[in-house]
């Protein structure tokens, strides 16, 4: 049931992109993205010392479409009480000691070994989206299969960081080891 539950939630939320005044600057894939990546917060937890403050979304290298999905998102979304706020870094070595969420996209994929140690020991969900990073310390990677977004987990990683997967994602999640 609550597999259905969040696959119903994943729906909306990307069709509720349909409704919002039409942007040729951000593209269809970054709504789908930053729906994903807004209901991750559902179904992920971290610890209580994440609870606080803004919910901190990164993106590693430049400013893309999904920069622009997901602060149009922050401005009407919250995750619990926390307001979203959303930074670029250029490199793994700027990258903030509280962050909730880092994106790395496929051109930035390089920066995948220097992040995950820059982030060793911090409570952050590492997101990216090229073939074969769950392998290299991602905890979720976004794949296309059959012409649909879907999303590899490797809970193993996830927990590496002190965050807790509920398993309703485990359910609707291509799981990797």
């Amino acid at each position: 049931m609550r597999k259905y539950r969040f696959i119903l939630l994943l729906f909306l939320s990307s069709m509720s992109f349909g409704f919002i005044e039409s942007n040729p600057q951000v593209d269809t894939t970054s709504k789908i993205k930053a729906a994903f990546l807004y209901n991750f917060t559902k179904y992920i937890d971290w610890p209580a010392e994440y609870k606080s403050g803004n919910f901190v979304v990164g993106i590693l290298g430049n400013k893309s479409s999904l920069y622009k999905a997901l602060y149009d998102m922050s401005k009407t979304k919250k995750v619990a009480s926390q307001e979203f706020e959303i930074q670029v870094y250029s490199s793994p070595s700027e990258i903030s000691e509280k962050i909730h969420i880092l994106y790395i996209p496929d051109d930035a994929s390089s920066n995948l070994n220097g992040a995950v140690q820059k982030l060793k020991g911090k409570s952050t969900l590492i997101v990216t989206e090229a073939p074969g990073l769950t392998s290299q310390g991602s905890g979720i990677n976004f794949v296309i299969v059959a012409n649909r977004q879907k999303f590899e987990l490797n809970k193993s990683n996830v927990e590496k960081h002190n965050l807790k997967v509920s398993k309703s994602l485990e359910d609707v999640a291509l799981v990797v080891k």
